[in-house]
């Protein structure tokens, strides 16, 4: 039996001031749709009236895993869909990645057929590109046709900054960067970091889904760079709304990630989630008719160990990355999704949100998330959640259980309204005059 009181924790109905709160974000983010729907439809057109070309660079090859393919290709298909005419290419030169043995190869037979297929199946066959700087060859387009397009393109994507910019790419005249991981590369602008600042102003614009960022509850500065506020798209329809939920709140993780702790004005800010899974460790056990499911491969037996022994399933992730259509089923079969963000999201008060979480919410899945600033931006208590206590945390899975048909729909409606490409991406280029 799932459920239990809801009221107990305050949750449902919603309180004055949430109910108050949420009314505000709506009208907010109605005058931001408002201003792209007025805006011109029909394809975006250079001054010789051919479609505006983008280039998309993004590390779908180096790091062949389903949730980054989807990041990806849910800006190629929406832009794609606005009319512009989009290319991937992919030349950041880092070693590949396989994670089928958890290690970087100098061979990229693995990577090149996870990105060959992905661009296939989404329409983008001859429209990709991907540079093996070990060996110094190209597979898709030659590197002759890459270098036309660059020379061609009227603007360039760097999704995630996954590329260090070069010669060959300041020939596009609108260099955008989309920072998905907020606050890293603000502080170490901020400390003067010369490789930082010169990977950085190598941009014309500057995205960051740092919702929250420049704002007086963000404490990290700006430093004179125009940061704006973007978050994760998705094309709803390549999320068709599943039919009858799991059991399990799930989540999709990796327990540790290292190397870009950054200290700032006598505050470490960890990149990683496992500080926050380990704060919130034995909710499990304190509702134990709910199930809760990582799909998390632990770095060690006592992490394995200490998960379980909370209460917790671990299912292997290597079969959900390895294609994006087991990944969109592994949420299509979910309840919801319950998940923690990375210290250096949450403490900073970023506004940040997950792409992962956007994917439940457009399959219907419920999110409850922490509090990272987003619910300045979105409304939340029904179909999202977002928590700091474990009380909160609780009540939220309460309030979802109580009335899941209600929660699951409101998810739906959440990422059609929130983040739908055509909302997220028209705005976005046409601030930067594409």
């Amino acid at each position: 039996m799932r459920g239990g009181n809801p009221t107990r924790f305050g949750v449902l109905p919603l309180s004055r001031a949430t109910a108050a709160h949420n009314r505000l974000v709506a009208e907010m983010f109605a005058e931001q749709i408002r201003y792209a729907d007025e805006m011109p439809i029909g394809e975006p057109l250079n001054q010789l009236n051919q479609r505006l070309r983008i280039i998309l660079h993004h590390f779908v090859g180096q790091m062949p895993l389903a949730g980054i393919a989807w990041q990806a290709m849910h800006y190629l298909v929406g832009l794609q869909r606005l009319g512009y005419d989009v290319w991937y290419i992919e030349d950041g030169g880092a070693n590949p990645y396989d994670p089928r043995v958890a290690s970087v190869m100098m061979t990229c037979d693995y990577n090149v057929g996870f990105l060959r297929r992905a661009m296939e199946s989404y329409g983008f066959a001859g429209r990709w590109a991907y540079w093996d700087a070990i060996n110094d060859e190209w597979y898709g387009l030659s590197r002759e046709r890459v270098n036309r397009l660059y020379r061609e393109a009227d603007g360039l994507i760097n999704l995630c900054g996954a590329t260090q910019l070069r010669e060959e790419h300041l020939c596009c005249p609108v260099r955008i960067m989309i920072d998905s991981d907020p606050i890293y590369e603000q502080i170490k602008y901020a400390k003067a970091d010369v490789a930082a600042r010169a990977y950085l102003d190598a941009h014309t614009h500057f995205f960051s889904y740092g919702e929250n960022l420049g704002s007086a509850d963000c404490p990290i500065p700006l430093s004179g760079l125009d940061w704006r506020a973007t978050r994760p798209p998705i094309v709803l329809d390549l999320w068709p709304e599943a039919g009858d939920a799991g059991d399990s709140y799930t989540t999709i993780a990796t327990w540790e990630n290292k190397g870009k702790n950054i200290d700032f004005r006598g505050s470490r800010y960890i990149w990683s989630k496992h500080v926050n899974f380990l704060r919130f460790i034995k909710l499990p056990q304190r509702r134990p008719r709910a199930s809760f499911t990582l799909a998390m491969d632990p770095p060690d037996a006592a992490v394995r160990a200490m998960v379980t022994k909370a209460g917790w399933n671990l299912v292997d992730p290597g079969p959900i990355s390895a294609e994006m259509e087991a990944y969109r089923d592994f949420i299509a079969h979910s309840r919801g999704e319950f998940t923690v963000a990375k210290d250096i999201y949450v403490r900073p008060n970023s506004g940040w949100f997950s792409d992962r979480s956007v994917c439940y919410l457009a399959a219907g899945r419920p999110v409850v998330t922490m509090r990272t600033g987003f619910s300045k931006f979105y409304p939340v208590g029904r179909g999202l959640f977002e928590f700091v206590t474990e009380e909160e945390a609780l009540a939220a899975i309460d309030a979802i259980d109580a009335d899941y048909p209600t929660h699951s729909r409101a998810a739906r409606e959440l990422a059609r309204e929130y983040f739908a490409a055509d909302r997220v991406l028209r705005p976005l280029m046409a601030a930067v005059g594409l």
